[in-house]
């Protein structure tokens, strides 16, 4: 068959590649197949703006950049302007870049800041209410790729979200659910009770929810423009509602944040080159680190749902992420290993350690020497366009509906992620993570971060697919499971994303799992070789990705059922 060939730019939707056909490891639906552009996000909505910025001439960046925007009214849990994250981009010409648009630490934080007199860590002052927001990105971020690459204007880009926050959009069951959900948070700010739990009589399915504040933020921004956020009247809003609750961000903070234009961080995995998020991301790092080990192996041969295959990601996740406790946060403040932890020397001195038929209690893993070898609640979204560039973004407000807090008057929910600051080097946040002090608070510091939007290359270098995910750190193992289930697999993008996962961090030594994602005899199987399980599964992340049918061109979409996202093409 004829290949199609395309030029341009696309957003990182995950796109299914075509295989022969093979047995799903689960009831997989097809994947949504699009000849022009494609959007895979959490929202239907949002996703189809993307789609109708394409289809007004926008490439994938401008829908990108729309789609950010239109989660922040559609997808409150996540989806913002108050917070920050990372975007991948990889032109159709192939040009390569990244935006690191993460959060900063206001100049008035310090190192003990969410310790008491006796050096004890307070607990929820880091995650609830204002002293745990970070001064946000997201704008800057999206004005800072528009510019590079985008064709629309900015105030093109931000109409459809005013409109959405203007007009209103229909609640969905899992919308109004998710709101009542976090109650308990929300109840606890008069302005996010007032919008989010409509004063307390709460949201159902099929209700029209309109947000006129945030509808005027999106007017006030289009009128004077990104820097408006930073400088005008709504950063004003910002500081005057951190002043007046205690909060650190102060005018100074937001005049002076900056996103940050980043070289992305390559590699490749059995040929196939791998483009992904540098830090302050943990993820880029700790992924290679994990592919590179995995390598090693013939992964495939022990087929996707052995306990041998199981085993071997368990131990390669419990030496990636002891690694990640000791090096990583922010490059300006600390000096990253990076090119030793991505070593393919390093990881395999690692594997020399991995024993297939006994688990290594996390108690006597370390951090390795990879110095030796020197020569980043979420949302992710994908999209790519008809001449084949692509963007893939995951963005937070770190925990569910951020911190809780609502900017008075402006209409939007504040992030909580100071908690992805080390508060006491040593001891676990909200994640159970354990962070060093190179993730320690300090003034400007971006927090470490498991965002890992990531494009991966076939042989010839043509994209093939792009991946990314939410859900705090087990976002690192939900994209090294996708791009293990596609290259060693031969799954296609649906089926990767739908398979079951598994996620180990290090510590607590304990492998978190999905319901009926492992079979009596796998995890009885496990246990015998010394691995310790939490006491019930949940589900994990909420895989966005697109893939390119190398054989017919065709774009292929995928959202993950376990949430309520879509994929959209045309």
């Amino acid at each position: 068959m004829k290949k199609i060939r395309f030029t341009g730019v696309v957003l990182l939707l995950t796109l299914t590649i075509s295989f022969l056909p093979i047995p799903a490891p689960a009831a997989s639906k097809q994947p949504v197949r699009a000849k022009h552009g494609i959007v895979a996000s959490s929202s239907d909505i949002a996703s189809q703006v993307g789609i109708d910025v394409m289809k007004a001439g926008g490439n994938a960046v401008d829908a990108a950049v729309a789609v950010g925007l239109a989660l922040a009214v559609t997808h409150p849990a996540a989806g913002n302007i108050g917070g920050g994250g990372f975007m991948v981009v990889r032109m159709a010409d192939g040009r390569t870049t990244t935006f690191d648009y993460r959060e900063t630490a206001p100049k008035a934080a310090s190192h003990d800041m969410y310790l008491d007199k006796d050096g004890k860590e307070v607990k929820g002052l880091s995650t609830v209410g204002y002293k745990a927001v970070g001064v946000p990105g997201t704008v800057a971020g999206f004005s800072m790729a528009l510019e590079k690459f985008g064709t629309k204007s900015w105030k093109d880009v931000v109409e459809p979200a005013r409109k959405l926050a203007a007009n209103g959009f229909t609640v969905s069951y899992d919308f109004a659910a998710g709101l009542r959900r976090s109650r308990k948070l929300l109840e606890q700010f008069p302005e996010s009770k007032r919008i989010f739990l409509n004063d307390g009589m709460f949201y159902e399915w099929g209700d029209t929810f309109k947000q006129p504040e945030l509808a005027a933020t999106f007017a006030r921004l289009q009128e004077k423009g990104p820097r408006e956020f930073y400088e005008g009247k709504t950063a004003e809003m910002i500081a005057a509602d951190m002043k007046a609750n205690g909060g650190l961000i102060t005018l100074e903070d937001l005049k002076n944040y900056k996103a940050i234009e980043r070289k992305p961080l390559t590699g490749t995995y059995r040929g196939y080159e791998i483009i992904t998020m540098p830090p302050p991301s943990s993820g880029g790092p700790a992924l290679l680190e994990m592919l590179n080990m995995l390598e090693n192996y013939d992964v495939a041969k022990l087929e996707y749902n052995s306990s041998d295959k199981y085993h071997l990601m368990i131990e390669t996740m419990r030496r990636a992420f002891a690694d990640r406790a000791e090096f990583l946060g922010d490059p300006a403040f600390v000096d990253v290993p990076t090119k030793g932890l991505t070593s393919k020397a390093y990881a395999k001195e690692l594997t020399g350690t991995i024993k297939m038929d006994a688990a290594t209690p996390s108690s006597v893993i370390g951090h390795g020497k990879p110095a030796v070898y020197e020569s980043d609640q979420t949302t992710h979204y994908t999209v790519v366009d008809a001449e084949g560039n692509v963007v893939t973004q995951t963005y937070t407000l770190n925990f569910g509906y951020g911190c809780g807090a609502t900017v008075k008057g402006a209409g939007f929910l504040l992030n909580d992620e100071m908690d992805d600051l080390a508060a006491k080097p040593g001891s676990p946040n909200g994640f159970g993570l354990v962070q060093g002090e190179a993730n320690s608070v300090q003034p400007g510091k971006r927090p470490l971060s498991s965002m890992t939007p990531t494009i991966v290359l076939d042989k010839e270098h043509k994209l093939w697919f792009a991946i990314g995910s939410p859900g705090g750190p087990t976002i690192i193992n939900t994209v090294l499971q996708v791009i293990v289930n596609i290259i060693d697999h031969k799954m296609n993008i649906q089926q990767a994303i739908d398979a079951p996962r598994i996620h180990h961090q290090w510590l607590p030594d304990l492998v978190q799992w999905e319901p009926y994602g492992l079979s009596p005899d796998v995890m009885k199987a496990l246990k015998a070789k010394g691995h310790q399980f939490q006491d019930r599964p949940s589900n994990m992340g909420d895989a966005e990705g697109i893939m390119i049918d190398p054989e017919t061109g065709i774009r292929l979409g995928a959202a993950d059922p376990r949430a309520d996202g879509k994929a959209v093409g045309y």
